[in-house]
């Protein structure tokens, strides 16, 4: 029994400080008084707890127009970008971080909130299924970061942000290409599996990709219109050879073989027809 009143009585207690805390943020709300709302906000953030994130970003932005030019400014900005980071509001908190340093680029918090703009965009990358714009977007703010702050002690974290998008874009791009190989879509599966070789020189997937070029090459050529089959065919050959200068013990060697056989089967039958039709004509 007594355990159970005891029980009752905590939850009354709990209950009584969250009405009491709420009354007292909304009494901050109506208040006039900038200091108190801007020291308010300050403490509620720098309690760290969610709940406070959010009272804090409310009152800082009851504040923020009504501060501006004075030095609680600075610190007010910084917090309110922050406050959105800690709610894994990134966009915003990218948004919020970006205008930050270009406002205040002398701040001792210009160069955190550089690097948190970009953290911030990396945060918002999605999975690699979906489309890569803001990948695409923190990779070139985390370079625009390291290259502005060589020294910073953010750099090698920097660093090792862009080593993951690069991987994410990179397995977009890899499933971009193929997307277009099963669609049947060969001539853009080429020039796909080229942009891919040419954006990423140093990919392990290349040997598949070079591959995958020569046998889409040779499926548009096999498809193509009479009159545009020869260059076709002759352009999967340059592809064949390229790719057996680079990949000679490939596993997709026989393969690549086989179709290079065919083109210039194609290219030969073809070229002893034509010959044959002059003969007759003349």
């Amino acid at each position: 029994m007594w355990s159970t009143m005891r029980g009752r009585l905590l939850v009354l207690l709990l209950a009584i400080l969250v009405l009491g805390s709420c009354s007292d943020f909304r009494r901050l709300q109506k208040s006039t008084d900038w200091r108190e709302k801007y020291d308010s906000a300050v403490r509620y953030y720098q309690r760290g707890d969610k709940g406070d994130y959010i009272k804090a970003s409310i009152l800082f932005e009851e504040i923020l127009p009504i501060i501006r030019g004075t030095e609680e400014a600075e610190k007010a900005n910084f917090y309110y970008a922050y406050c959105h980071f800690h709610q894994r509001l990134y966009v915003e908190s990218a948004f919020y971080f970006k205008s930050f340093y270009e406002t205040y680029s002398r701040s001792d918090f210009a160069l955190e909130s550089m690097y948190m703009h970009a953290h911030s965009l990396f945060l918002d990358s999605p999975v690699v299924e979906l489309d890569q714009s803001s990948s695409v977007e923190a990779v070139t703010a985390m370079q625009q970061f390291i290259n502005r702050h060589p020294t910073s002690e953010y750099v090698e974290q920097a660093s090792n942000t862009i080593d993951q998008l690069q991987r994410k874009l990179e397995s977009k791009a890899y499933q971009n290409a193929i997307l277009y190989k099963k669609l049947s879509q060969h001539n853009s599966a080429v020039i796909a599996f080229e942009n891919f070789s040419k954006d990423y020189p140093d990919s392990q997937l290349n040997e598949e990709i070079n591959f995958y070029k020569l046998e889409s090459q040779h499926e548009y050529a096999k498809r193509s219109i009479s009159t545009k089959q020869k260059e076709r065919y002759e352009k999967a050959i340059v592809f064949y050879n390229y790719f057996i200068e680079n990949y000679a013990s490939s596993k997709f060697t026989k393969d690549a073989d086989r179709i290079n056989r065919d083109c210039r089967k194609w290219i030969s039958e073809t070229a002893a027809q034509n010959q044959n039709i002059e003969i007759n004509n003349n």
